[in-house]
C-alpha cells in the first residue's frame, strides 16, 4: 500500500468517526446511529455537589492503612454512583481523608446522602428471648438510677412521667384506704419500684419487638452511643432500634435487645436483588418491595447451621446497626437465600442492592458540605457556551475566506472537521462536557486555523519567488512543518500538564484543548494538503488566488 493510499484511509476514518459521533447534537434527525452521549458536568447540567471526610475517630485502624482506607472508600462510592445510573460523576480526593464527589443531574439530596455515606454493614444478630430482655432492662435501669445526675435529659423526663402519673398514684392509693397497713406498704413499694425503671417507663412492653414514643427516640440514640452506658448491661447484649416507617415517621420506634456478635455478616454477601413479593398468604411481603439475599457456598453452609440450631427464635437483619426486620426463624434454611421486607419502597430497595452489592466502607463517611446547582443555571451556561462557540466560529471563517480565498475554504472545512473531531473523541470516551472545557474547545478553533495561516504564508512567498504553483504548495507545507509541530506540540505537552496536576475543571479544559490540537495538526497537515493536491495542484491553473 502506497503512501497516498494509507493518506486517504486515514483521512476517511478521521471523517467517519467525526460524523459518527457528532450527528447526536445535528437537530431534527429522528435518530443516531451511536449509542453513546456526551455527558455533560455539574455546571451544564446542574447537579449536587458533596465534599465528603472520612471518619476515622470510631474504628481502630492503623496510621499505615488509613491511606488504603481512603482510597477503597473512594472506590466503592464510585461502584455505588455507578451502579445508581449517575452520568460520569467527579469523584477526587481531597488531602489525607477528603473526597469532592460531583453528582451532573441529581437533585435529591436525601437519596444521594443515604447511598454515598451508608457504611452498608450487614449483620445478622439473634434476638435476645424474653427473660433476657428483662434482664438487661433491669441492669440498665438500675445503671441510669445511680447515675441519674449524669444524665440530666433522663432526669427530666422522669419528673414529668412522675408528675403525669401522680394522679394515677392517688387514685391507687384511694382504692387500697380500707385495706391493711401492710397492703398499704406494699402498694406503696411497688409505685417506688415503678419509679426506679428510669428507662423502662419510657418503653412500651408487651411482645417483641418492644417499642419507645417517638418523642423519646432521640434520648434513645443518645444513650446508646455512650460508652459508660454500654458498659450497664451485659458485653454480650445490645441495644438497636428498628427502622423507622417512611409512612408514618412519628410512630412508635420497635427497638431490640440483640447479642452482641453476628451469627453471619454481609462479607458472605454473593448476591442482592429486589422484586415484589408474591405470596399472597404472606400479607407482609405480598405486591410489596422486597430483598432478596444469596450467600455464597460457604455462606450458604453457615447460614443454614445458623437457622437450623435456632428454631423458633428471631433472627434481625442489621444494616448499619438498624433493624430492618426480626423474622422468626420456622425452619432450616438450607439455600443460603433470605429477604428483607416491609420497611422501603421500591427505590430504597434498589438503593439497598446497590450498596450491598458494592461493598462495605471501611469506616464512616461524613458529608460536611454541600452545593447544589440548579438546572437553570446549566442551561444558561450551556447557551452562553454555545453563543460563545459560534460567534468565534463564524467570525473565524469569515476571516480566512476574506483574506485567503480557496485557501480559506479549505481552512474552514478543516475547522469544521476538527470540531466533529474532538466533540466524537469526548463522547467516544464518555468524557464530561464541562464549562471549561467549552472554553478549551473555543480555543481550539482558534489554534486550528493557526497551523493553516503559517502554511497558506509560506506558499504565497514561494509563489513570490517565482515557483510553480504546484511548487509552491509542496514547499509551503514542507516548510511550516517545523514551526507547525513546535508550536502544537509545547502546546499540547502543557495540556498534558494541566490533566495531570489539576483537578476537575482545569482537567476538562485540558482534555478538549489536547484532542483539538490533535485534531487540527492532522486536519492541516493532512486534509488540507488533500484537498490543495486534489482541486488546485491536480489543475493546470496559472494563477492561485490565496
Amino acid at each position: 500500500m502506497n503512501n497516498r493510499s494509507v493518506k486517504g484511509m486515514l483521512i476517511f476514518l478521521f471523517i467517519l468517526l467525526s460524523l459518527y459521533f457528532v450527528l447526536q447534537f445535528v437537530p431534527g434527525i429522528p435518530f443516531t446511529w451511536a449509542q453513546k452521549k456526551l455527558n455533560l458536568g455539574l455546571d451544564l447540567k446542574g447537579g449536587m455537589q458533596l465534599l465528603l471526610e472520612v471518619d476515622f475517630s470510631e474504628v481502630n485502624i492503623k496510621k499505615a492503612d488509613k491511606e488504603n482506607a481512603v482510597q477503597s472508600a473512594i472506590e466503592i462510592i464510585r461502584n455505588r454512583i455507578d451502579q445508581f445510573g449517575v452520568s460520569e460523576p467527579s469523584i477526587q480526593r481531597i488531602g489525607d481523608n477528603r473526597i469532592l464527589v460531583q453528582l451532573p443531574g441529581i437533585q435529591e439530596f436525601e437519596r444521594a446522602r443515604n447511598l454515598i455515606g451508608k457504611t452498608a454493614r450487614l449483620e445478622f444478630k439473634l434476638v435476645a428471648e424474653q427473660d433476657e430482655y428483662e434482664k438487661v432492662l433491669t441492669n440498665v435501669d438500675t445503671y441510669l438510677k445511680k447515675n441519674i445526675e449524669k444524665y440530666a435529659f433522663l432526669k427530666e423526663v422522669q419528673e414529668e412521667l412522675a408528675m403525669e402519673d401522680s394522679d394515677v398514684a392517688s387514685d391507687i392509693l384511694d382504692d387500697v384506704a380500707d385495706t391493711t397497713a401492710t397492703e398499704e406498704e406494699a402498694v406503696e413499694t411497688d409505685l417506688l419500684d415503678e419509679e426506679d425503671k428510669v428507662f423502662t417507663n419510657l418503653i412500651n412492653s408487651g411482645d417483641t419487638p418492644y417499642t419507645i414514643a417517638y418523642d423519646y427516640v432521640g434520648l434513645f440514640k443518645e444513650l446508646i452511643k455512650d460508652p459508660s452506658f454500654k458498659k450497664a448491661f451485659p458485653s454480650n447484649f445490645q441495644l438497636v432500634l428498628g427502622k423507622d416507617d417512611k409512612d408514618d415517621p412519628k410512630s412508635d420506634r420497635p427497638f431490640y435487645i440483640l447479642y452482641s456478635n453476628p451469627e453471619i455478616t454481609g462479607d458472605y454477601l454473593d448476591d442482592a436483588s429486589t422484586s415484589t413479593g408474591k405470596n399472597m398468604s404472606d400479607p407482609k411481603t405480598y405486591n410489596k418491595p422486597i430483598i432478596s439475599l444469596e450467600f455464597n457456598r460457604n455462606g450458604a453452609k453457615k447460614f443454614a447451621n445458623i437457622t437450623g440450631q435456632n428454631k423458633n427464635r428471631m433472627l434481625a437483619i442489621v444494616l448499619d446497626d438498624v433493624v430492618y426486620m426480626a423474622p422468626r426463624i420456622n425452619d432450616r434454611i438450607p439455600d443460603g437465600r433470605a429477604i428483607i421486607s416491609g420497611v422501603f419502597n421500591m427505590m430504597e430497595a434498589h438503593d439497598l442492592v446497590i450498596v450491598l452489592k458494592a461493598g462495605n466502607l471501611p469506616a464512616p463517611v461524613n458529608i460536611i458540605e454541600r452545593k447544589d446547582v440548579g438546572a437553570t443555571l446549566g442551561t444558561d451556561s450551556i447557551n452562553a457556551g454555545k453563543r460563545a462557540g459560534l460567534i468565534g466560529l463564524i467570525v473565524v471563517a469569515i476571516f480566512m475566506l476574506v483574506y485567503y480565498k480557496i485557501g480559506g475554504v479549505f481552512a474552514n472545512i478543516a475547522l469544521v472537521l476538527n470540531i466533529s473531531f474532538t466533540l466524537s473523541i469526548l463522547t467516544l470516551f464518555g468524557a464530561t462536557l464541562t464549562m471549561p472545557g467549552i472554553a478549551g474547545l473555543i480555543l481550539t478553533i482558534g489554534m486550528a486555523v493557526d497551523a493553516n495561516v503559517l502554511i497558506f504564508e509560506r506558499i504565497r512567498e514561494e509563489l513570490a519567488s517565482g515557483k510553480t504553483i504546484r511548487s509552491a504548495v509542496d514547499a509551503g507545507f514542507a516548510r511550516a512543518m517545523i514551526t507547525i509541530a513546535d508550536s502544537n506540540i509545547t502546546t499540547l505537552i502543557a495540556a498534558i500538564v494541566l490533566y495531570n496536576f489539576g483537578t476537575g475543571p482545569i482537567r476538562g479544559f485540558a482534555v478538549t484543548l489536547g484532542i483539538g490540537i490533535i485534531g487540527s495538526m492532522f486536519t492541516a497537515i493532512v486534509i488540507v494538503k488533500a484537498l490543495f493536491n486534489t482541486f488546485v495542484t491536480s489543475s493546470n491553473r496559472d494563477k492561485l488566488s490565496l
